[in-house]
């Protein structure tokens, strides 16, 4: 959908950050989660394919957190590795609109300068360190970004996450949670829990084809 059709639906200034970036369409899984009350803090859940556009759907929340809630936003992934890798993106991407922070390192405290920061990027043992040390700050996040979400299910990662996820609400009954994967087997079930609205979409910018490799050949579905 053209993006001049949903100037209606969008905050001004994350319209006006869009327009800068040169987005001229959006993708079925943001329009989608925009008419399900994306800029409303309305919980979500996006469970689209790679590359559909999920990031894009946290970045207009993050915006929509800073420019029009006035608090703080929240992106947990679940290596340093991607913190890292979204420090970077997010930080040549928006660090004209507001200050961008990663907190990722193994010291057990607060973090106390992260309260000079609008975005911050962690994973989800630092985040449990810093809801532990009563981080004044935490006060102020108006939403909390789940990346790669299906990782509740995972031995090791998933019950840190699934902790986290159930104390920050408790202690932020007004915060709005996006959560994105692209391998969710059980999206109503972790919709449910979340209390969010499943965004199901199969769009991808590239066609994806199945088949079986036998013997040197391939037989496509």
């Amino acid at each position: 959908m053209k993006l001049i059709d949903l100037k209606e639906k969008i905050p001004k200034k994350v319209f006006a950050v869009l327009r800068n970036r040169g987005f001229k369409e959006l993708r079925p899984a943001q329009v989608k989660s925009i008419n399900e009350g994306l800029f409303e803090d309305k919980n979500l859940l996006i469970c689209t394919p790679t590359a559909s556009g999920k990031t894009l759907v946290a970045e207009l929340a993050i915006l929509n957190a800073v420019f029009h809630d006035k608090g703080k936003a929240v992106y947990v992934v679940p290596l340093r590795a991607l913190a890292n890798e979204k420090f970077k993106d997010f930080k040549k991407l928006y660090g004209e609109y507001f200050r961008v922070a990663i907190s990722s390192g193994d010291i057990d405290s607060a973090d106390s300068y992260l309260d000079r920061y609008d975005l911050i990027i962690t994973t989800s043992e630092k985040l449990d360190s810093l809801i532990r040390h009563k981080a004044h700050w935490i006060s102020h996040v108006k939403v909390l970004i789940l990346d790669e979400v299906h990782l509740l299910n995972d031995a090791s990662r998933g019950p840190t996450l699934e902790i986290i996820t159930t104390i920050i609400r408790k202690l932020l009954p007004k915060l709005q949670i996006i959560a994105l994967s692209a391998t969710i087997g059980n999206p109503e079930e972790l919709s449910s829990w979340l209390e969010a609205v499943a965004i199901i979409d199969s769009w991808r910018p590239v066609r994806l084809d199945k088949g079986v490799y036998l013997n040197g050949k391939i037989e496509f579905q």
